[in-house]
């Protein structure tokens, strides 16, 4: 597969241009998701059409030649993408987050990052992670860094390295001598940069988060970046993260609804003692595809909410009760868009017989993605933490995954 940067994005002029691109992708990208999935074939071409169609460019404001979306914006789209093939929603999550850090940064040299990463991405960039590792505390950073000369030397091994194998740079943290955590951005080509598709979930199979390798890699110092994550304080950008993975949920939800109705109406049949003469005016049939419906709607009005917070946090510029109750709402839709991802994904099979388990239509896809996004962050963990904040006024723990 070439470097997706060859497919040249083309500027996106308004939110209502990019649903118009969506709407010429998206049947393509969803006809082939379920097979994808099935066979494993990794989804370069849907990424790279995204790419093109400028998607990761969404919140890119104005003065710097993007659209300038709205989280509520940028989530409904993402909405969309995820209905069609949660996988290639859920691989543009650190391509979109890179770009919330660039937003909310702080830190200097931030307006030279953003200059030269806005014009990356609406040249065509796309931006890969390869951040966390396996072993030890979760979080906790073993990879290196340590100056040779006029330059770095990085090595380590990551996992969950969502994205990568479709992008152009690769985003990295490692500590240098003092045991600091450093943060850098590789081309993919870089020598000793090696990225592995190993990834062996049962659900989410093709989000290219598999083991990404550090072997005695050079870093030069201007792919070195400003920290914007300070221990002990909650970024904005954190919250627009969790919510990425709720609205992966949300989007689970609608697609096994849409399953399920095509289910019914093309394949399945009634009972020996049904009432009715059509599956689709059995009155359990209905009844289960109702359910559906209203779990996939509750869960696409939570996680749209839950983005309101979150530009409300924006408008009042960025003060920390606001990044609080964005990280709490944020809870809230998670909670609620994997509990109805999951029962959505079910109750899918209640639609027909033994024939809805055949392995050509692959509808147990839907519950192994939505169980897997749902084992990201515990939702027990978010709703103890939305109680205590109701109870109290005890703000979400800075844990990252609030």
């Amino acid at each position: 597969m070439p470097p997706l940067s060859v497919v040249r994005t083309r500027a996106a002029t308004s939110v209502a241009d990019l649903h118009t691109r969506l709407d010429a992708l998206l049947p393509q990208i969803a006809a082939g998701a379920a097979e994808r999935e099935r066979e494993r074939q990794l989804p370069y071409e849907a990424i790279a059409s995204l790419a093109a169609a400028g998607l990761y460019t969404a919140r890119i404001p104005a003065q710097y030649g993007g659209p300038g979306a709205t989280v509520s914006e940028v989530i409904a789209l993402l909405l969309r993408v995820a209905a069609a093939d949660s996988n290639v929603a859920q691989a543009l999550r650190p391509g979109l987050g890179f770009v919330e850090g660039l937003l909310a940064s702080a830190a200097d040299g931030a307006e030279v990052e953003r200059q030269r990463w806005f014009e990356r991405y609406l040249q065509g960039a796309v931006l890969g992670n390869a951040g966390w590792e396996l072993g030890g505390a979760n979080g906790v950073v073993s990879a290196r860094i340590v100056r040779e000369g006029e330059h770095y030397r990085a090595n380590g091994s990551k996992y969950y390295s969502t994205g990568s194998l479709y992008a152009d740079w690769v985003s990295a943290v490692a500590l240098d001598e003092d045991d600091q955590p450093v943060s850098f951005v590789l081309p993919r080509d870089r020598q000793g940069l090696v990225l592995l598709d190993d990834f062996d979930a049962m659900g989410q199979r093709l989000t290219a988060s598999g083991t990404t390798r550090l072997d005695n890699v050079i870093v030069y110092p201007d792919e070195i970046r400003p920290r914007t994550v300070e221990e002990g304080k909650r970024s904005i950008v954190t919250p627009f993260l969790q919510l990425f993975l709720a609205t992966v949920q949300a989007g689970i939800a609608r697609n096994a609804l849409e399953d399920a109705v095509r289910f019914a109406r093309d394949f399945a049949r009634p009972i020996k003692h049904s009432s009715a003469a059509r599956s689709v005016d059995d009155p359990y049939v209905e009844l289960s595809v109702g359910d559906i419906s209203a779990r996939a709607f509750a869960a696409e009005a939570a996680v749209l909410l839950a983005a309101r917070s979150i530009d409300r946090a924006w408008q009042a510029q960025l003060t920390e009760l606001d990044v609080d109750q964005a990280a709490v709402d944020v809870a809230q839709a998670q909670f609620l868009a994997a509990e109805s991802a999951l029962k959505a994904a079910e109750l899918l099979f209640d639609v027909g017989g033994a024939s809805t388990t055949g392995r050509s239509h692959n509808l147990d896809r839907h519950w192994r993605n939505a169980r897997t996004v749902a084992n990201h962050n515990p939702r027990q963990w978010k709703a103890a933490a939305v109680g205590a904040w109701q109870l109290k006024g005890t703000p979400p723990p800075t844990s990252g995954l609030f």
